[in-house]
């Protein structure tokens, strides 16, 4: 009686790499030819402009580049995924709870209808998600476009609900540095009215205590220089625009900040960085704090 062979079926099982180690100095090409017997330079250079070569894990293109004893050469069975990189963000803390990253001006924190991928939030969302596809981030605070500085993301939608409904018990510092138009009289003063946003988009700002929310905003003056002030700027609320319109208010509007009525813009973008964040982990209570350098074009 004869048996019919078991066969499993499933996916056909997948390529390996293969690994040559260098035995003596030597170049790349005369090394693949010798590890690969009955292959023709034709095959080779194939090899290497189909970016399947890699020394010491990073892909080489270059027939003639020099090998080192003791080098892993590797023949990818599959080529490496160039991994986009994050641009305008720098991840400064990560943990299974949250994100702290420092973004560039002219980055938006989330999508718009322009512009969906090019964001601080889709760029994060792949971060996250390159360790599992289901991963996700959730925005707990924003910075505008033009605005440089500190940003949290949480990575569960509990941790984002805990940082947000207990943001004002949880921040422990937040401070700005705001580079403003003119010189600033007062050493330090507070600046307190009602925000209320257009149709249109803008912010307007009131002492009408029935005109919208209230802000407040402390500046303390860290420098003068003929034509503009650097100010120390903490917030006590957290509106839409606030700094913006304030110093607005006061006749000292941000340089580069046109919106809310600028005439200077030397430095090339808006003058507003968020430098300083300190508060409490959502998980631990531990007490974080991050201070980003303030850029170069402020000084």
């Amino acid at each position: 009686m004869k048996f019919k062979e078991k066969r499993t079926a499933g996916k056909p099982a997948k390529k390996k790499d293969l690994k040559f180690t260098v035995k003596s100095a030597t170049t790349l090409m005369p090394f693949i030819m010798e590890s690969l017997p009955g292959k023709s330079r034709n095959n080779v250079k194939f090899l290497l402009k189909e970016k399947l070569i890699a020394v010491d894990g990073k892909v080489e293109t270059q027939f003639n580049a020099p090998l080192k004893t003791g080098q892993i050469m590797t023949i990818l069975a599959e080529k490496i995924v160039a991994e986009k990189p994050l641009v305008g963000i720098d991840i400064l803390f990560e943990d299974a709870a949250i994100i702290v990253v420092n973004k560039q001006a002219g980055l938006l924190t989330m999508g718009s209808e322009k512009e969906r991928t090019k964001t601080a939030y889709a760029m994060l969302t792949r971060h996250v998600q390159k360790a599992n596809p289901k991963n996700r981030i959730f925005i707990v605070h924003r910075l505008d476009r033009d605005t440089s500085g500190l940003l949290v993301f949480a990575k569960t939608e509990k941790v984002k609900k805990t940082l947000q409904e207990s943001w004002n018990d949880n921040i422990i510092e937040r401070t700005y540095v705001a580079l403003v138009e003119g010189e600033v009289r007062k050493d330090k003063d507070t600046i307190i009215s009602y925000l209320k946003e257009s149709k249109a988009l803008i912010v307007h700002s009131s002492q009408n205590e029935t005109y919208g929310q209230k802000a407040i905003t402390h500046y303390e003056v860290i420098s003068r220089k003929k034509g503009t002030t650097l100010l120390k700027v903490n917030l006590e609320t957290g509106r839409k625009n606030q700094i913006r319109v304030h110093m607005q208010d006061i006749k000292h509007p941000i340089v580069g900040d046109k919106k809310y009525g600028a005439k200077l813009n030397h430095i090339g973008r808006l003058g507003l960085h968020a430098k300083v964040l300190s508060f409490k982990h959502p998980v631990s209570g531990e007490i974080m704090r991050f201070d980003s350098n303030l850029p170069k074009k402020f000084a």
